[in-house]
């Protein structure tokens, strides 16, 4: 017992309140004079975000809570009459505001003055007069929405990881300056053998499902090899990115189909770091490895160098060969370009490496089930929708049944004109219904097999329906296209409309077997819609409809056949001169290197020094009106 208030006396001579209180007042021994009287606590207040301050709890009532005594009462031997104003003592109180690790945010506001009093108007005043601290709660910190489905950061990267790293940039300084081709198929290989490695060493072993997404987008990138137009590239290399992005995430729900691509994107910060860090615990300590291996790549570009030099002198042939094979980087403003793009390719193979070895569980994100419905809450809407779709439906059969007379007679419009008027809203409505199936599967009852049967009977019916307006479109459009031609926009949303209705039976599917495959499901029926869109090369299609149009007797519009891409020149080639010369004028083929030229440049390149363009004025054959009479 006396060992427990010498220790209380010594801190408080030394004003540390951070030992453990005693448990009630000693009595004092005989011969011993009384103790001071203890002055009451000062209690630590901390001020919340609606302005009010509480006093905190637990305070203790016979020891002072910041080593200072209150101005009424003597102070104890030892201890200093006034505390400095900012002094920073405080109880050993797991409750304390600025103990560290309590999961609470504080912000220290300055000290009250003596004599100031609470007012309800003043959010900041005290609740009481004193001079203790007071603190004010800050508001917590949300927590960033990707923690709960973020990996843990991964081990540095192993060394075929940073190879593969490295080879990927440096083909992209070399290879991307000049367009894409066989070049965008070169540099997928380094980046999926980066992820390759990086997703072993982390012990994660690829699935035969991400096997097959990585197989799909190699397969997209034959496009760029195949075409020369540019759009259906961009979707082809598009395609292929959200392709090799779920190769790596491997997410089964729609909201991991549709985020995945966002993965190695936010990557690329940390990715960096992560590189880095490989690369320093690799050359760390095996500078006696590394040296001979320098050394060795050294000598042997000096070799290569040399007596590829030599040889190219000595002939002509094996000249133009290695000049074919070689990029030519040119010294000029190509040099930053291709550095540019080698940090690119750099950072992307990290990036895409990082989320192999960590990828972020998008499935994580994506909503739980909605709130079922009432049968007649839910149902009621869909079963008027499917009537108005069935009165639609039996308005267009009709139209579309007996033709051109019925339209005149009813609308007072061309057959085209009526087809093209109706295509776009069509297109939305089919977008619409997508989003009204999506929003009642979540809201649908399912508390029993009735419930089910009513489901798979009002969105069956619905469906059904929806594929009749998608036809009906597809219908008008190819009535105005076989009036006007093809285009690289009705072309483009007629592809989209079959799509949509490719989709449609998808849904069908799913409500017979289940939607467990759903977003997978229709994710490969864009890419496989996409890569047989660009094989199909729809410029040429686009060319050889227009000029068998204008065999049988319609205009023709060659400003519009001249900006095509050289996929176009093989059916412009059959055209008669002066048509040909001018529509192929204005064709670029460019002479690019071999991993930047496509077999449609390569074709269209044989085809006009075959038979080059000739030198005619062609200003007023540019129009849109050739009359058939003119070949």
């Amino acid at each position: 017992m006396s060992d427990g208030v010498e220790g209380n006396d010594e801190r408080r001579r030394t004003g540390d309140a951070a030992g453990p209180e005693p448990q009630g007042v000693p009595e004092p021994r005989p011969g011993e004079p009384e103790p001071a009287a203890q002055p009451e606590p000062t209690p630590l207040v901390k001020a919340g975000t609606a302005g009010r301050t509480e006093a905190r709890a637990g305070a203790k009532t016979d020891e002072p809570a910041t080593g200072e005594a209150d101005d009424a009462a003597p102070a104890a031997p030892g201890t200093p009459a006034d505390a400095p104003p900012d002094s920073t003592d405080t109880p050993d109180d797991p409750e304390a505001p600025d103990e560290p690790g309590d999961g609470l945010r504080y912000e220290r506001l300055p000290d009250a003055p003596p004599d100031s009093t609470d007012t309800p108007d003043d959010p900041e005043a005290p609740d009481e007069p004193g001079d203790g601290l007071r603190y004010e709660r800050l508001p917590d910190t949300p927590p960033p929405i990707l923690d709960g489905v973020r990996a843990r950061p991964p081990a540095p990267p192993g060394l075929a990881t940073l190879v593969a790293a490295a080879v990927t940039a440096l083909l992209s300084g070399l290879l991307l300056g000049d367009g894409l081709a066989v070049n965008a198929l070169i540099l997928a290989l380094p980046l999926a053998a980066a992820a390759w490695f990086a997703a072993r060493q982390a012990g994660r072993r690829p699935r035969r499902s991400s096997l097959c997404w990585g197989a799909g987008g190699l397969a997209l990138l034959a496009v760029p090899v195949w075409s020369d137009a540019e759009w259906p590239t961009l979707l082809a290399v598009l395609a292929a990115a959200g392709l090799g992005a779920l190769a790596l995430h491997g997410c089964r729900k729609w909201s991991g189909v549709l985020l995945a691509p966002l993965g190695p994107v936010l990557a690329v910060r940390r990715a960096l770091v992560w590189g880095w860090r490989g690369a320093r615990e690799r050359t760390a300590g095996v500078e006696k490895d590394l040296g001979p291996l320098l050394r060795s790549v050294l000598v042997a570009v000096v070799l290569l160098v040399v007596f590829g030099g030599l040889f190219a002198a000595a002939d002509r042939a094996f000249a133009d060969l290695l000049g074919s094979l070689v990029p030519d980087v040119d010294g000029g403003s190509g040099v930053p370009w291709r550095l540019f793009l080698a940090v690119l390719g750099l950072a992307a193979a990290l990036a895409v490496a990082h989320t192999a070895a960590a990828p972020t569980r998008w499935d994580g994100l994506g909503p739980g089930p909605g709130r079922p419905r009432g049968r007649v809450e839910w149902a009621l809407p869909l079963v008027l929708l499917d009537l108005l779709f069935a009165a639609f439906v039996a308005v267009q059969a009709a139209v579309l049944l007996r033709g051109e007379d019925v339209v005149r007679a009813s609308n007072g419009l061309t057959y085209s004109e009526y087809a093209r008027e109706g295509f776009w809203q069509l297109l939305f409505a089919t977008v619409l219904t997508l989003a009204v199936i999506s929003v009642a599967v979540r809201v649908a009852p399912r508390s029993g097999p009735r419930d089910l049967l009513l489901v798979r009977a009002v969105l069956g019916t619905l469906c059904l329906l929806t594929l009749v307006v998608v036809a009906s479109a597809v219908r008008r459009m190819d009535l105005y296209m076989g009036e006007y031609g093809l285009t690289r926009l009705r072309l483009s949303v007629v592809a989209m409309e079959l799509w949509l209705g490719a989709v449609v039976l998808l849904i069908l599917a799913a409500g017979v077997f289940g939607a467990r495959l759903l977003p997978r499901a229709v994710l490969a029926s864009a890419a496989v819609a996409v890569l047989a869109f660009g094989l199909a090369s729809p410029d040429k299609l686009i060319a050889e409809s227009n000029l068998d149009a204008h065999r049988d007797g319609r205009t023709l519009d060659l400003r519009y056949l001249a900006g095509l891409s050289a996929d176009a020149v093989p059916a412009l080639d059959r055209l008669d001169e002066p048509l040909r010369s001018c529509a192929l004028r204005s064709i670029a083929v460019p002479d690019a290197p071999w991993y930047a030229t496509s077999l449609s440049q390569a074709r269209a390149h044989d085809i006009l020094t075959a038979r080059p363009v000739r030198n005619h004025p062609c200003r007023d054959l540019l129009t849109d009106d050739i009359s058939p009479s003119v070949r």
